[in-house]
């Protein structure tokens, strides 16, 4: 009996490349879409991604060696300084006068967090660029889509009307892997007409964040592009001094911002309201008021509505001098460690990291939900990336001469 030399066909390893090939899609193509409709899209669409991804590897084990990584990520530095960050806002819940809608913000950014481990774990070693070319396409598209909708006026699906806003937030932070996957494929010409569409996007929403964003991470990009260790030292050095040095920065800014802006202008009074707060209880700046406190302190009059939604000031005011600078650690090992991985992905990964922060400090409220799942989409992306990198030689031909 004769046998067949083709291979049988293996049900799981199918089963497992269409639910990653799916996953991938709704990761890369979907969310960037969906994001300009309504917040919850987000929220819902990355965890069912993440599943799919890790069901796919579950079924055809691509996954290697998931202990070791895990491992070696929670004994970094970066690692170690999260840890120490997630612990000390555990430990605020026992002096935060919101204990139940604290607790509740904990478990979010702990599902978040196992999230972004499962998510990393799962993704393959060697990531085909069929699935990473949906990126830059469903970037494009959201693009195209929003600059549209901005034209026509139909921006404001969201309850609260900021739907195509917090939509451009987004493009604005997947443009810098979209853009580093065409660049590392000689597509720099994709790349720029990317940039331009999401540029175009940000200048046509009424709030000034996403461009702002975009400047800054565009700014980081060339300077890290130019020089690579540089760029990503800097970057690192200047979020850490930032977050450690918030508390200064409405004593140095106000007189600034007066005497160019005045004294009604809302960004100084938010100034004079965070230095208020500072000199009420300036003991407070070692431990914090607890989680949740600069949010709901504004719902019951702790909190004056003119304090700055802001990074620097959330985290001083909630978590102290202890989250601060355990914030500041894992910001500046994660972008000195990412930054000098591969040359190639050290710009792309540094403007992720000067947006990002620059979105958080300027305005986006980082209690919300969506905010941290945008970010582990924004990790998990750039991983992919950063595996879709390897390179394939074909063999020398060997010629010989016939006789």
């Amino acid at each position: 009996m004769v046998r067949s030399a083709l291979p049988m066909a293996d049900p799981s390893a199918d089963a497992a490349a269409l639910l990653r090939r799916l996953g991938f899609a709704i990761l890369l193509f979907a969310i960037p879409l969906a994001a300009l409709f309504t917040r919850r899209a987000l929220v819902v669409m990355a965890p069912l991604a993440v599943a799919l991804i890790v069901l796919a590897a579950f079924l055809d084990g691509s996954a290697r060696s998931p202990r070791q990584k895990a491992m070696s990520f929670l004994t970094s530095r970066a690692g170690l300084a999260g840890a120490v960050l997630l612990l000390w806002a555990a430990l605020s819940l026992i002096w935060t006068p919101f204990v139940m809608q604290a607790s509740e913000r904990l478990l979010n950014i702990v599902a978040m967090g196992l999230m972004a481990v499962a998510g990393y774990l799962a993704l393959p070693e060697r990531m085909r660029s069929a699935n990473l070319y949906l990126l830059p396409v469903g970037v494009g598209f959201a693009a195209l889509v929003g600059i549209a909708m901005l034209l026509r006026g139909g921006g404001h699906l969201d309850p609260d009307g900021l739907g195509v806003e917090r939509g451009m937030v987004v493009l604005v932070l997947l443009l810098w892997p979209a853009v580093t996957w065409l660049h590392s494929r000689g597509r720099n010409l994709e790349a720029v007409a990317l940039a331009l569409a999401v540029g175009i996007g940000t200048l046509l929403t009424s709030d000034v964040l996403p461009i702002i964003g975009l400047v800054v991470g565009g700014l980081t990009f060339a300077m890290t592009a130019m020089s690579p260790r540089a760029g990503s030292r800097f970057v690192g050095l200047a979020m850490a001094g930032l977050l450690i040095l918030a508390p200064a920065l409405p004593f140095l800014l106000k007189p600034i911002a007066g005497s160019i802006l005045g004294s009604a202008s809302s960004i100084v009074m938010g100034l004079e309201a965070w230095q208020g707060l500072i000199l009420k209880e300036p003991a407070r700046l070692l431990t914090g008021h607890g989680l949740e406190t600069s949010w709901r302190g504004r719902i019951f009059g702790l909190v004056p509505n003119e304090t700055p939604f802001s990074l620097l000031f959330e985290i001083w005011y909630e978590l102290g001098l202890v989250g601060a600078v355990s914030g500041a650690i894992l910001l500046s090992q994660a972008a000195v460690s990412a930054g000098g991985h591969r040359a190639i992905l050290g710009p792309g990964i540094m403007a992720s990291f000067a947006s990002a922060f620059t979105l958080g400090s300027c305005g986006i409220g980082t209690a919300q939900i969506w905010w941290f799942t945008a970010l582990v989409v924004l990790v998990l992306v750039f991983v992919a990336v950063e595996r879709g990198q390897f390179r394939t030689k074909r063999p020398k031909a060997i010629l010989r001469r016939l006789r």
